[in-house]
């Protein structure tokens, strides 16, 4: 079944055809037409209520479809998650940063929704795995402390606005202790606003007359990025505590609970459990709940390589990235011109999008296929994807991960 999903125009996302969004928009359905001075943000596939997709030939919102066809579920999601699909597939195109953030375990989760509802809408955990279309920009957990340390040392105007005994403790410490960088992202994320603002003003102001080699080494350019779009934040200070990865087409990452993150630039899929349980760090203008923040984050020091999450091969036609959550996996299919290709038996509900090539989709009815063509799956049933003659088609498929 064919299904007609909802776009968000949220200000960072890149801006007419330049999104990987509108070109998936446009390309799936013809009569659309995109502005090409309107960010196209977020392709949003499955029942989540602020962005649920319609089953075109039947004119029925997913969700309420399901409710009078619980065989589409499958006994073992209706058992898990009851009669409802419990992942979101997203395609995102980031122009801009979005909010450094990360998401509660799913006991925290049901604590915050139960203490701050308003603030923590719901009681649900919201891991993430984003698979890169383009080169892929972000900030993923805290670099190695030996990396920090150097620049705390290079960056007077970071160093000078941190309490001085802890940034002392910390660059004294041998021991690695996890403790000790909490306390000084803390005394980062609890300093004054103002303060914030001229130290940044001060550090850009004395880089732009250094040479292009110190500008690089000191992470000036992304700095200045960062600024441009949200000027005096005090994420704008975060890279020099987190790492800067550049993940290429084909690579991913997943965000597990209490992991501090941040898209800056490109093209992604990203599926997640239903949820929007955000707690943010910077590059925002909404609220930082810097107790709930400080107090959860993993202050685990990674290597960028540590963060690749990488697919399981399952034939020649498809892999799968099988992150360790019950709530979703993602699935790549690639058919070569002149093959035929049957998509595994799942026992769970998933939803597929056509991110390239041509050709012709079956589960009972044929549906003509491109990319943009989403089409929804019930539990236990095969769909047969035929390329037409001289493509190849290339497809994302969410499943649950049971």
């Amino acid at each position: 079944m064919e299904l007609q999903c909802k776009v968000q125009n949220y200000e960072w996302g890149k801006l007419g055809l330049e999104s990987a969004v509108a070109k998936l928009l446009s390309n799936g359905n013809p009569n659309i037409k995109i502005d090409p001075e309107k960010p196209y943000a977020e392709l949003w596939i499955g029942t989540h209520p602020n962005g649920p997709s319609l089953i075109v030939e039947r004119d029925i919102l997913l969700s309420e479809y399901l409710k009078d066809n619980q065989d589409a579920v499958g006994p073992d999601v209706k058992r898990k998650f009851g009669v409802t699909v419990p992942f979101l597939l997203k395609i995102l195109s980031v122009r801009k940063a979005l909010s450094i953030q990360a998401h509660p375990k799913k006991d925290h989760a049901e604590e915050l929704h139960k203490n701050f509802p308003e603030m923590y809408k719901d009681a649900n955990h919201k891991p993430e795995l984003a698979i890169a279309l383009t080169p892929f920009e972000a900030l993923c957990g805290f670099r190695p402390v030996k990396q920090i340390k150097e620049f705390l040392k290079k960056v007077p105007e970071l160093a000078q606005i941190l309490n001085q005994d802890i940034l002392n403790c910390f660059l004294n410490d041998e021991s690695g202790n996890e403790k000790l960088l909490k306390e000084v992202f803390h005394s980062l994320m609890s300093c004054d606003k103002n303060v914030i603002a001229l130290s940044l003003e001060n550090f850009l102001s004395r880089m732009d007359k250094k040479d292009a080699e110190t500008q690089t080494s000191l992470l000036y350019p992304l700095v200045k990025r960062l600024h441009d779009n949200y000027p005096g934040d005090v994420g704008c200070w975060a890279q020099y505590f987190m790492n800067f990865i550049t993940l290429s087409p084909g690579q991913a990452v997943f965000l597990k609970p209490n992991l501090p993150h941040a898209y800056l630039s490109g093209d992604c899929v990203e599926c997640m459990a239903c949820s929007d349980n955000v707690v943010r760090a910077g590059l925002t203008p909404k609220y930082i709940d810097v107790p709930t923040l400080v107090e959860m984050l993993d202050y685990k020091s990674y290597k960028p390589d540590e963060l690749l999450f990488n697919p399981q091969l399952e034939n020649e036609n498809s892999c799968i990235w099988r992150p360790p959550v019950p709530d979703f996996a993602v699935v790549k299919i690639k058919v070569e011109s002149g093959d035929s290709y049957n998509t595994r038996v799942r026992p769970s509900p998933s939803v597929i999008i056509i991110t390239g090539g041509s050709g012709e989709a079956c589960d009972t009815e044929p549906i003509s296929i491109r990319p943009g063509v989403v089409l929804f799956l019930k539990a236990s049933r095969q769909l047969t994807i035929t390329p037409s003659d001289g493509s190849s088609v290339e497809a994302f498929q969410a499943i649950c991960n049971i």
